[in-house]
């Protein structure tokens, strides 16, 4: 490597983009060049920020806009002759320079795209569990709340609350066992006889209390089953318990 081949050298050096004996070169140069030192120290630190920086959503039209500039892009044909290998390095820049942008924009964002997305995921079950909570304390506090209890295991009991008025149903259980991997406890509403699905309940505490999937409609009471993870069209085991609805 020239000596004015050294001092163009920082950017491919911070991108870890030299050849083992070119680093060599580059990294005894850098010993004795204060200012290639300073311009290394800056382009690392910059590349650190852009690292450690909040990832936002990346346009919707980078994708074809880096397709269309590769597509433009000249591949250039190998070199044969002594001056062609002398100058390989020095001619190999821009496209050195054009694989560390793109390489760079993919990473950065790949990660943006998936930092966003679980972000507004996060967001998105935060409102969801904030409406169930709301609506949950409103058919627990509706002025023409009732309650039924039935007994769900030997230790375990459940009450449910309907609210006729908000068309609504919420279920409070206590000392409810664990389940298995796999399995989970599902809610329904009996509708004459016919099960319809109410939900599940797929963490159950010592005690806890679930609002009730869809309205109580023509409802006259409910069950809660032991399905497969997921949940079932229909009861596939005996219910725990069955509770009427008060009138």
């Amino acid at each position: 490597m020239t000596t004015a081949d050294l001092h163009t050298a920082t950017g491919a050096y911070v991108l870890h983009a030299l050849l083992p004996a070119e680093r060599t070169d580059f990294e005894r140069h850098l010993a004795a060049c204060e200012s290639c030192t300073q311009e290394v120290r800056e382009l690392a630190a910059t590349a650190e920020r852009l690292g450690l920086a909040v990832a936002t959503a990346p346009p919707a039209h980078m994708r074809e806009q880096v397709l269309r500039q590769i597509a433009t892009v000249r591949q250039e044909p190998p070199q044969t002759s002594a001056r062609g290998r002398a100058g390989r390095w020095t001619r190999s820049l821009p496209r050195m320079a054009l694989a560390a942008c793109l390489a760079a924009a993919v990473a950065f964002g790949g990660v943006a795209v998936w930092q966003y997305q679980s972000a507004q995921d996060a967001r998105d079950q935060a409102r969801r569990t904030q409406q169930e909570a709301a609506e949950l304390a409103a058919v627990l506090a509706a002025p023409d709340a009732r309650t039924s209890t039935g007994k769900l295991t030997d230790e375990a009991t459940g009450t449910v609350v309907v609210s006729r008025s908000m068309d609504r149903a919420a279920l409070l259980t206590s000392k409810l066992p664990g389940l298995p991997d796999g399995k989970v406890y599902q809610l329904w509403f009996d509708d004459g006889g016919q099960m319809r699905s109410a939900g599940l309940l797929n963490t159950p505490d010592t005690s806890s209390a679930t609002l009730l999937d869809g309205p109580v409609g023509n409802a006259s009471g409910m069950g809660v089953t032991v399905e497969p993870a997921g949940g079932s069209d229909q009861p596939t085991t005996a219910p725990l318990g069955l509770m009427s609805f008060p009138a």
